[in-house]
């Protein structure tokens, strides 16, 4: 499924979940490289991925010279996000041009994040839907510039106060572009009791009528995380994604891999073969069961023909071959038609009507 299609099916306000959609963003993981750019789009589609995510920029347009660092600087050593930025902003219209018909290609969906009007610009050929940063939540002008492009909208939550994030959500309802509401927590890396993922309730409570997703920073481990952020309802998972975790830079240390996204797919995969129908009903393999762990109406004394049936002539047992006890009230008073003995499961066919 594309994710534009992703917007055109959910229908946000039903009671249940759905197998979400992962975006692997490699962002500028490629780090300048083509090559190296086209063998993420590879492993990510091995690995499960629906969509890779790439970042659209320029420094000069996107960090002042005196910006200071907000990741981990002992992974990162770069203490100026202009001159981070400044590294992997090499990538621009011809390499997004060239990645999106590789994607194309192996088929696997095609988005980069824009972080400026040109990028935004020129992405609008290549893609279907936009993804606006967390950063640019407050980003008032760049955001009413992004919904005239009358396309769906994925807008992460990280750093934010509800009071932020409704405002920004009052910008885009403006324009009316669908909306997709991602948890996120701007921690580089985020250490599991800062993933907050009850967050995600509170989103689908204060935005009903939204779809919601997560953004996630965490060590990838297990990949629990964003196991629990499907299970609590998020309809997108986006993860930062590399081919070595070993690797130093901003956005290596805490992305997935490879076997960490076919991971995931597996335990979601177990995940919802355990949660099954989101309706109530009793299942097929339950028959057995209903027929001999139920109960029966039961003679608790041989009972003659004729007799009028008392509260103290029954009892109820197994298997459920007879009139259930919920119809005793119908069975006391009635006259016998024949015989009953002591144990017999009762019959409807055992009295007159």
């Amino acid at each position: 499924m594309k994710l534009v299609e992703l917007f055109k099916t959910i229908n946000p306000c039903e009671n249940r979940l759905y197998e979400p959609y992962i975006i692997a963003e490699i962002g500028v993981n490629h780090e300048g490289s083509m090559e190296l750019a086209k063998r993420l789009v590879d492993e990510a589609k091995d690995g499960g991925a629906d969509a890779v995510k790439f970042q659209s920029y320029k420094a000069e347009t996107l960090a002042s010279k005196d910006s200071p660092s907000y990741w981990d600087t002992s992974k990162e050593p770069t203490t100026s996000q202009y001159k981070l930025f400044k590294k992997h902003d090499s990538f621009w219209i011809d390499e997004m041009r060239e990645l999106k018909e590789y994607c194309d290609k192996v088929d696997i969906e095609f988005m980069s994040t824009p972080f400026d009007i040109e990028s935004a610009n020129f992405l609008n050929e290549m893609m279907d839907v936009y993804k606006i940063s967390s950063s640019d939540i407050t980003n008032k002008p760049f955001i009413e510039y992004i919904c005239r492009f009358n396309k769906p909208i994925i807008l992460s939550t990280g750093a934010s106060s509800l009071h932020e994030i409704q405002e920004a959500v009052s910008w885009i309802e403006k324009y009316g572009n669908p909306l997709a509401l991602l948890h996120c927590v701007l921690n580089y890396p985020t250490p599991d009791k800062n993933a907050n993922l009850g967050m995600i309730v509170d989103l689908k409570a204060k935005f009903p009528d939204k779809i919601i997703g997560y953004s996630d920073h965490t060590l990838p481990k297990d990949m629990k995380v964003c196991e629990v952020a499907t299970i609590l309802g998020a309809v997108i998972i986006e993860k930062h994604f590399t081919h070595d975790k070993t690797l130093q830079g901003n956005d290596h240390y805490h992305a997935m891999d490879k076997e960490d996204l076919k991971l995931f797919r597996e335990n979601l995969k177990r995940d919802f073969e355990i949660l099954g129908s989101f309706r109530v009903e009793a299942i097929e393999d339950e028959k057995l069961a209903r027929d001999n762990a139920r109960r029966s109406l039961v003679a608790s004394k041989n009972i003659p023909a004729g007799k009028i049936i008392t509260k103290e002539d029954l009892t109820f047992k197994r298997p459920a071959h007879g009139i259930s006890p919920k119809f005793i009230d119908e069975v006391i008073g009635k006259k016998t038609t024949k015989y009953i003995k002591e144990d017999d499961v009762l019959k409807w066919g055992m009295f007159e009507w």
